[in-house]
């Protein structure tokens, strides 16, 4: 048995160690053994029955819960384990907040104990009223724009033009009264009420270097599209190249790797710090930052695999899924992974910390795209040539074999088997003898193959 989130050793009993009793009580619970040093080893204790006594009336005396004392013996020592079970109301330690983190109890202060009230209590930031928001605070356009990227899943939204029926049917309102999540999706002036709520672009030459910045206001899904937009125009670069006759263009990040990455900062942060989502650019990847951590029961492990989707904010969720731009699933991060993979890209990078979350996005150098697009070229060009064989080989075993049947053979459909035809035709590798009805194939050139 070692010390880990639900155990901890003490050799003798402190008064002070009601700090752990506090700590287990506000996260999933514990034991705390007294009698048991840090190596894990049974020392014994003297005055386990006094002990016994008292430890259950000073817990219940200083955070008015109880735990249970139970008496153990091992080698003729005895010690005590202290269970604590946990909690869903939160308890104070004389009206201090202690809360376990691993192997380590930590004491709640400010943001961090505010949120962790909120949580206790059922509630959320975005989720919270406020007298102060009226219905002219609400920006008709943004809600026009939503409602046409919602025609999908909400089809009565389409048909509706009241802007309260609105608020209420998406649960934005309370008594009469509209929730912070509304002011901060539709707002039309946002920052007046939450200035911390912006994005800012930062593009660094060195760790201190900075050489270009842009900063993001307005609702959060003006955000979304003038951030992407300012990505797009100004600070990332692209590959150009050529469809048949039109004029395309290559980003060297696909925009939904980006655009996944923004909104996941936007709608998981703590909007009761004063900092805003950063998206810091360097020559070699991007990284987007926001204040608040991954929830307890999430890793950055977890992101790379299939998981529960736990937002800080589900209010701004919802309608970011609502609106078709987010998956409820949390597949966002493994499609993050996929795109990056599929375009080349090294996988990014999540990390997280106590009061932070981070994705690392990396970016594709000249001889990195150059390789792209060679790799992509080779690879057509090989499945062309695969289907030329195919085609070449069918018809030297039937020199009558329709297009139908070509293309019942290759599973590739007409348009492709008369492409490939016309290329082979063209290159000499094959030629037609007699007009379309009732001639018949011939190849000239199998053995190139």
């Amino acid at each position: 048995m070692n010390e880990s989130e639900n155990i901890e050793f003490k050799q003798n009993w402190r008064d002070e160690y009601l700090k752990s009793i506090c700590g287990f009580a506000n996260a999933k619970g514990g034991s705390l053994f007294v009698g048991i040093n840090d190596q894990g080893e049974i020392a014994g204790l003297k005055n386990y029955k006094r002990l016994q006594e008292d430890i259950p009336n000073k817990i219940r005396n200083s955070m008015g819960i109880t735990a249970t004392v139970l008496l153990k013996e091992e080698n003729n020592r005895i010690y005590l384990e202290i269970f604590v079970p946990a909690y869903q109301h939160p308890v104070s330690l004389r009206g201090r907040y202690f809360k376990r983190s691993g192997s380590t109890n930590q004491e709640m202060t400010g943001i961090t104990l505010t949120e962790f009230l909120l949580s206790r209590f059922g509630q959320t930031w975005d989720n919270s009223t406020d007298k102060a928001y009226t219905i002219d605070d609400i920006d008709i356009d943004s809600l026009e724009y939503f409602k046409s990227l919602a025609k999908d899943r909400l089809p009565f939204i389409v048909n509706e033009s009241n802007p309260r029926v609105i608020l209420n049917k998406l649960n934005l309102t309370a008594n009469d009264l509209i929730k912070r999540a509304a002011i901060l999706l539709f707002g039309k002036n946002t920052q007046t009420h939450f200035a911390q709520a912006h994005v800012k672009i930062g593009k660094f030459t060195s760790a201190s270097e900075l050489v270009s910045e842009d900063t993001v206001a307005g609702n959060l899904f003006q955000q979304v599209e003038k951030t992407v937009e300012l990505l797009k125009t100004k600070y990332l670069n692209t590959n150009i190249y050529y469809d048949g006759i039109y004029r395309k263009e290559r980003f060297e990040i696909p925009i939904p790797v980006l655009r996944e990455a923004l909104i996941n900062a936007l709608i998981h942060r703590n909007y009761m710090t004063t900092s805003a989502v950063q998206v810091r650019l360097s020559d070699n990847n991007i990284k987007f930052s926001n204040e608040g951590s991954l929830p307890e029961n999430l890793n950055v492990e977890d992101l790379k695999t299939e998981h529960l989707s736990i937002p800080r904010n589900p209010l701004l969720a919802n309608i970011f899924y609502k609106a078709g731009l987010i998956e409820s699933w949390g597949r966002g991060t493994l499609q993050m992974i996929h795109l990056c993979k599929e375009n080349w890209l090294a996988e990014p990078v999540f990390e997280n910390s106590a009061l932070s979350f981070s994705v690392t996005i990396f970016r594709a150098d000249q001889k990195t795209d150059q390789e792209t697009d060679q790799k992509t070229d080779q690879k057509t060009d090989q499945k062309k040539g695969n289907i030329d064989k195919e085609i070449m080989n069918l018809i030297s075993k039937n020199k009558n074999i329709t297009l139908y049947e070509m293309s019942v053979s290759t599973q590739k459909g007409k348009t492709v088997i008369k492409e490939r035809i016309k290329n082979l035709k063209k290159d000499g590798k094959i030629r037609r003898i007699g007009p379309d009805k009732g001639g018949y194939w011939e190849v000239v050139g199998l053995s190139d193959y």
